[in-house]
C-alpha cells in the first residue's frame, strides 16, 4: 500500500540548501578558461570522429603532400581570433597510418623537424600569422596543452613565433606519462658560422643539448644516432638568361632557321643528331635531375667520425633517389611562343585561312593588289638574303636523289602528300620557318620557287630531290605528281638533245659508211637494255626462267651472224625470240619488241579523261585515241621485229586470249623446246570471234601501222607540250588549291620526321605515333576534295589537329632526351617515361580551346630509386662544373659527386635513454611499446638540421620529466 503521509517542508529545504552549494557556476570562469574550454571541446569532436568521418565531412587535403589531410575551427579569445588545424595522415584504404613514414616520402615541414604524424597547429589570424609576443605564444601553448591533457589526447601541438621568415616554432606535446616532449625550431638566412657548415660543427651543436658546457668535445666520446640525406641538382640555366635568348630566338625565326646547320650556329645542342634538329632547336624536356643519397642510420662517438662521413663519397650512400626536373612548358600549350612543328604547322593553318581572299599567289605580293596592303602591317617577308639561302639550299646543294622512303610509317601513304624528302615536302618546310610563315611570305617564296623550277626546265637542268623514272604515284599530292612528271620530261628531253646531237655528228662524218654495218650498232645498242625491259610486255607466254636462254640464244645469234638468213638481218628492235613460237607465213621464230613505255599522267589527266568520257560519250573517244596510238606504236615495233609476221601473229604475241590455238601451239607456248616441235609448222589456230569480225579496228590499225622500232617513232609522251603545261599549272594555281597541299605535306613531314627519332623500346611512343596518324588521316581528308565544303569548320579542326600534335610532339621530345640520357640504363628510362606518360596522357586532347588550356599546371615526375649498377649512369649526368660555376661556391660543404657539392643537406641527430632505469616512470611499458627508434629507449633529444652553405635551419625536441 502506497505510503499517504504528507512530506516534511524542513526536509525540502534542506535539500534545496545542498543542490545551490553544489552548483558549478561557469559565469565566475575567467575568458582564457572559457578558450580552454572551446579548444578540448573542438579536440573531443575531431577525436571522436576519426580520419576516415572528417574526411567524409570535408577534410581537406593539403598540396603537394601525399595522404595528408587537415581541418581547421577557428577560435576567439577576449584579445584576438586564433585558427586551429589538426593535420592527420591516412592511408589510401581511408584508415590511418602506423608510424611515421620514410622522410624519402614528401612531408609537412613540421613533421620532418620534429618526427611526428598527426599534430595541431594554432596561430592568430593575422597579417603574419605568428606572434611576436614570447608570453602570448608560451600562454597559449600553455591552454592548448591543458586542453590535450583534459581529452586524454597526445597530439603533439604547436604555435609559430617570431618573424614568418624565420619559420620557428615552439610546441609541446603529453607523452601520457609523467614525460613531456618540448619543441623549438628556428632559422638562420644569412651569415651561418663558419663551423656549422660542417659535420662536426653540427654534431658538437647537438651534443651540447645535453651534457656540460665544459666538456671537451675532443676527448670525450657520445654516442649519437646520425641520418644524413644530401641532395644534388645539375647545373639549369638561368631562368632570365632563357627568357631573353627565346626573345632573340623569335624576333627572327627564318634568320635563325637558315642558321641552324651553318658555321654560325656554335652552340652544342642536346638534340643536335635528333631528325628535327634541321629546322629549329627544341628545349630539352628534362631541364635537369635531383639527387638525393641517403645514409642509413648509424651511430657516431666523436668528432672525428663525422669528419670522415663529410668527406665520405655519396656512392657510398645506401640509397639514391632520382628526381627528374622537367621543363614547365611540357604542361601549358605553348601559343605561339615556342619554335616547334606544332607551332609552325598552326601558322600554316592561318596562312590557309588568309589564302581564300585572292585567286592568284602573285597577288599577295603585288604592290597594285588592294588585297594585300592590309595584311602588310602583320605579314613580314624576309630579306632577299634568306631567300638566297632557301633557294640554295632547295636547288643547288646536289643533285643525289634522297631515299623517299626514309621516315616512313606504314600509315605516311594513307595521308594524300608527298614524300618526306621530296622538293615539294622540302619547300613546305622551308615556308614554314620563312618568315612568320604567313600567306605573303608563303607567295612570295612560291612565286621564286616556280622561277627556279622553269629555269630548270629551260635550260634541261635536272630537277633536284626528285625521281626521273618510274610511274607516277597517284598517292600522293598533286604538286608532288607533277613535279615528278617535269623531272621525267626534263629527262626525256635531254634524251632527244642527245640523240639530236648525234644525228647531226653522224651527218658529217659518216656519210660513206655501209648501212648494213648502221644496223647492227644499232641493233647492238637495243640488245644491251636491261633484262627488265626484255620481259616487259604483256605476252603470258614470255616465261621467267626462260630469260637466260634468251641470253644465249641472242649470243649465239650475234657469233653466227654469218648464217643469218636475209629476214633476221633486217630485224630492228629485237628483244629476243619468245619461246618456241614460230610466225605462221615463213619458218622464223616470232620475236618480242621493244616498246615504248605508255605514257604517264598525273591525277587530274586521268579524272579529264573520265570527265570527257561522260560529257560526250563516244562520240570524242578521247581514252581510244589514247589507246589507239599505243596500240599502233606496239604494232610498228612488231612489225619492225618480225617482218614476216601477219596480223595473227600479232594476237598470238599482243592478245593470247584472242588466239584459239590447238594442243601442239599451247606446248609450243609454254616454252618447252624439242626437236619435234620445231618440225611441227605452221601453228594451228584461229582468231577469236570478236577479232575475226568484218571492220575490227585492230585490223584497220594493222594495216595503217608502218614498220618502226621504238626507237624511231614518236614519242607517245611529248615531254615539251607536258612540261609546258605542268608550269602553267604551278604559276596559275590558285592559293587555297596550294595551301590545301601545303598543310597535308607539312603535316606528313612532321609526322615522319618524329616517326625517325630514336627513343629505345617505349612502346606507348609508338602507340601513340601510331594514333597521330589515324587523327591527321581523318582531318585532312576534307582537304582532299575539289572543294571544301565549310571552310570556317574546316580552320578550327585544322586548329584542335595542332594542339593533338603539339602533346604528341613533347612525347616524342621527352622520349629521345629520356633515351639519350640514360642509354646505359634503359629501365630507368622507360620508368621515369612511363611515371610521366601516365600523368600525362590522361589531359591530352581534353583542353582543346583557350580558357581550358590556361588552368594547365607544371608537370611532375614521381622520384625513382636508383640501383648499384645503375649509379655511373645517374653520375655522368652530373658533369663536372666549369671554373665559372664552381667559383659560385666559395664554401663547400664536403660530399662532392663530380665537383657538385649538395644543394641541400638534412641530418637528424638523436639519442636515447633506458625507459627502466628508474621508479618514477610511471608508464615505462607503453613508452617502450610505442617507441619508434628502439623498443627499449625513449628519444630524450632529437634535432633536426636542414640548410645549404648560406642557410641553416634547427629543429630540436626534447623529452624530459617535469
Amino acid at each position: 500500500m502506497a505510503s499517504t503521509s504528507k512530506p516534511n517542508p524542513l526536509e525540502e529545504d534542506d535539500d534545496a540548501e545542498e543542490e545551490v552549494q553544489h552548483f558549478d557556476d561557469f559565469t565566475l570562469a575567467s575568458s582564457w578558461e572559457r578558450f580552454i574550454s572551446d579548444i578540448e571541446a573542438t579536440c573531443r569532436q575531431w577525436l571522436a570522429d576519426g580520419p576516415r568521418n572528417l574526411v567524409e565531412k570535408g577534410a581537406v587535403a593539403v598540396e603537394d603532400l601525399k595522404n595528408l589531410f587537415k581541418v581547421k575551427n577557428d577560435l576567439r579569445s577576449v584579445t584576438r581570433s586564433y585558427c586551429m588545424e589538426f593535420y592527420f595522415e591516412i592511408d589510401d584504404n581511408g584508415s590511418q597510418q602506423v608510424g611515421f613514414g620514410d622522410w624519402n616520402s614528401g612531408s609537412h615541414d613540421l613533421q620532418l623537424c620534429f618526427g611526428v604524424k598527426d599534430f595541431l597547429l594554432i596561430a592568430p589570424q593575422s597579417a603574419s600569422g605568428v606572434l611576436l609576443d614570447a608570453p602570448e605564444s608560451s600562454k597559449l601553448l600553455s591552454a592548448v596543452a591543458i586542453a590535450l591533457s583534459n581529452c586524454a589526447s597526445l597530439w603533439p601541438a604547436f604555435v609559430p613565433v617570431h618573424d614568418p621568415s624565420r619559420k620557428a616554432y615552439i610546441g609541446i606535446q603529453n607523452m601520457g606519462t609523467v614525460f613531456t616532449k618540448r619543441f623549438e625550431a628556428d632559422f638562420i638566412g644569412s651569415q651561418v658560422p663558419a663551423k656549422l657548415m660542417h659535420l662536426q660543427g653540427l654534431y658538437e651543436l647537438f651534443v651540447s643539448k645535453f651534457v656540460y658546457s665544459g666538456v671537451d668535445f675532443s676527448i670525450h666520446n657520445f654516442k649519437v644516432h646520425c641520418l644524413m640525406r644530401l641532395k644534388y641538382q645539375t647545373f639549369t640555366s638561368d631562368e632570365e638568361d632563357e627568357e631573353s635568348d627565346m626573345d632573340e630566338f623569335m624576333g627572327d625565326k627564318a634568320d635563325t632557321a637558315e642558321h641552324n646547320g651553318s658555321e654560325s650556329r656554335n652552340k652544342v645542342n642536346w638534340d643536335d643528331d635528333c631528325p628535327w634538329s634541321e629546322w629549329y632547336s627544341a628545349e630539352d624536356p628534362l631541364r635537369g635531375f635531383g639527387l638525393e643519397a641517403t645514409w642509413a642510420d648509424r651511430t657516431v662517438e666523436n668528432t672525428l667520425e663525422m669528419a670522415e662521413l663529410e668527406i665520405a663519397s655519396p656512392h657510398e650512400a645506401e640509397k639514391w633517389i632520382l628526381r627528374p626536373i622537367l621543363s614547365p612548358y611540357l604542361g601549358e600549350p605553348s601559343h605561339g611562343k615556342r619554335i616547334d612543328f606544332a607551332s609552325q604547322l598552326l601558322c600554316l593553318v592561318e596562312a590557309l585561312d588568309a589564302s581564300f581572299i585572292a585567286q592568284f599567289m602573285d597577288d599577295f605580293v603585288s604592290v597594285e593588289n588592294p588585297s594585300s596592303e592590309s595584311l602588310k602591317t602583320s605579314a613580314v617577308i624576309p630579306p632577299p638574303t634568306v631567300l638566297d639561302r632557301v633557294i640554295k639550299d632547295l636547288f643547288h646543294e646536289g643533285y643525289k636523289l634522297p631515299d623517299f622512303t626514309k621516315g616512313e610509317h606504314r600509315l605516311s601513304r594513307a595521308l594524300k602528300a608527298a614524300p618526306l624528302e621530296s622538293l615539294f615536302t622540302q619547300f613546305c618546310f622551308h615556308s614554314m620557318w620563312f618568315g612568320n610563315c604567313n600567306i605573303r611570305a608563303i607567295a612570295f617564296l612560291w612565286v621564286e620557287f616556280v622561277r627556279e623550277v622553269r629555269w630548270c626546265w629551260e635550260e634541261s637542268q635536272p630537277l633536284p630531290k626528285m625521281p626521273i623514272d618510274g610511274s607516277i604515284d597517284l598517292s600522293t599530292c598533286l604538286i608532288n605528281q607533277k613535279l615528278h612528271l617535269l623531272a621525267i620530261c626534263i629527262e626525256k628531253k635531254c634524251e632527244m638533245n642527245e640523240v639530236f646531237l648525234d644525228c647531226i655528228g653522224s651527218e658529217d662524218g659518216s656519210e660513206d659508211s655501209d648501212p648494213m654495218e648502221e644496223h647492227h650498232k644499232a641493233d647492238k645498242r637495243i640488245t644491251t637494255s636491261s633484262e627488265e625491259d626484255l620481259l616487259r610486255k604483256r605476252d603470258s607466254s614470255i616465261a621467267e626462267d626462260t630469260s637466260d636462254r634468251l641470253r644465249l640464244e641472242r649470243n649465239t645469234e650475234s657469233t653466227n651472224s654469218v648464217n643469218k638468213s636475209p629476214t633476221d638481218v633486217i630485224r630492228r628492235g629485237s628483244a629476243g625470240p619468245v619461246g618456241t613460237m614460230m610466225l605462221l607465213k615463213s619458218h622464223q621464230r616470232l620475236h618480242a619488241p621493244f616498246t615504248q613505255d605508255p605514257p604517264l599522267m598525273t591525277e587530274d589527266m586521268h579524272e579529264e579523261r573520265l570527265q570527257a568520257v561522260e560529257a560526250f560519250g563516244d562520240s570524242l573517244n578521247v581514252p581510244g585515241q589514247l589507246e589507239k596510238d599505243i596500240l599502233l606504236s606496239d604494232m610498228s615495233a612488231f612489225k619492225a621485229a618480225n617482218p614476216d609476221a601477219v596480223f595473227e601473229d600479232f594476237i598470238r604475241w599482243h592478245s593470247p586470249g584472242d588466239w584459239e590455238s590447238s594442243e601442239l601451239e599451247t606446248t609450243e607456248a609454254s616454252g618447252s623446246i624439242s626437236e619435234d616441235s620445231k618440225d611441227k609448222w605452221p601453228p594451228r589456230g584461229r582468231l577469236s570471234q570478236r577479232m575475226s569480225d568484218q571492220g575490227n579496228l585492230w585490223r584497220k590499225n594493222w594495216n595503217d601501222a608502218p614498220a618502226l622500232p621504238a626507237d624511231d617513232q614518236k614519242p607517245l609522251l611529248d615531254p615539251n607540250r607536258e612540261g609546258e603545261k605542268i608550269l602553267h599549272y604551278l604559276e596559275t594555281l590558285r592559293p587555297h588549291q596550294l595551301l590545301e597541299q601545303m598543310v597535308c605535306t607539312a603535316f606528313r613531314g612532321s609526322a615522319d620526321t618524329l616517326n625517325q627519332t630514336n627513343f629505345g623500346d617505349m612502346r606507348q611512343m609508338t602507340s601513340k605515333l601510331e594514333q597521330l596518324y589515324l587523327i591527321i588521316k581523318s582531318t585532312l581528308g576534307v582537304l582532299q576534295r575539289n572543294k571544301v565544303p565549310d571552310i570556317e569548320q574546316t580552320v578550327k579542326d585544322l586548329r584542335r589537329l595542332c594542339l593533338v600534335f603539339e602533346q604528341v610532339e613533347k612525347l616524342v621530345t621527352i622520349a629521345a632526351s629520356l633515351h639519350r640520357k640514360f642509354l646505359e640504363a634503359p629501365r630507368l628510362a622507360q620508368v621515369i617515361f612511363s611515371d610521366f606518360y601516365s600523368t600525362y596522357d590522361p589531359i591530352m586532347g581534353i583542353n582543346s580551346n583557350d580558357e581550358e588550356n590556361k588552368s594547365r599546371r607544371e608537370m611532375e615526375v614521381g622520384r625513382q630509386e636508383v640501383s648499384l649498377r645503375e649509379r655511373q649512369v645517374v653520375s655522368s649526368l652530373f658533369s663536372p662544373p666549369s671554373t665559372d660555376q664552381s667559383l659560385i661556391k666559395v664554401l663547400s660543404m664536403g660530399n662532392l659527386l663530380n665537383g657538385h657539392e649538395p644543394v641541400h643537406r638534412e641530418i637528424i641527430f638523436s639519442t636515447g635513454d633506458d625507459v627502466n632505469n628508474g621508479i618514477h616512470y610511471a608508464a615505462a611499458a607503453d613508452v617502450a611499446a610505442t617507441s619508434d627508434r628502439r623498443r627499449e629507449e625513449i628519444e630524450t633529444h632529437r634535432m633536426y638540421v636542414s640548410g645549404t652553405s648560406n642557410d641553416l635551419r634547427v629543429a630540436l625536441s626534447v623529452t624530459s620529466c617535469d
